[in-house]
């Protein structure tokens, strides 16, 4: 299975919700692994095994990069392996 991974910056007014969403996802386009960052430095994490801090795996397929893109609150890049690893190694 190909993965892709994404950063996404959230910019809004919600202290209950991330600024910052890391996903990896699959050929089937759902998330497989999930970090979500708050403003405050805490940090949510989900997989198929495990959620913690409130994060949890999408139940619908993930938009594709444009459509994310075309939501004014939202800044979306595709990052390598590499980097969504490091975040995922950072996540507790």
């Amino acid at each position: 299975m190909r993965m892709r991974y994404l950063h996404v910056k959230w910019k809004h007014k919600d202290p209950g919700a991330p600024v910052q969403i890391y996903s990896e996802i699959g050929d089937d386009s759902y998330e497989r692994r999930k970090v979500e960052i708050y403003k405050d430095g805490r940090k949510g994490f989900a997989d198929g095994d495990e959620e913690a801090g409130g994060t949890s795996l999408g139940v619908m397929p993930v938009p594709s990069l444009k459509e994310i893109a075309a939501q004014p609150e939202y800044e979306v890049k595709e990052i390598p392996v590499e980097e969504f690893q490091r975040i995922w190694l950072k996540r507790r």
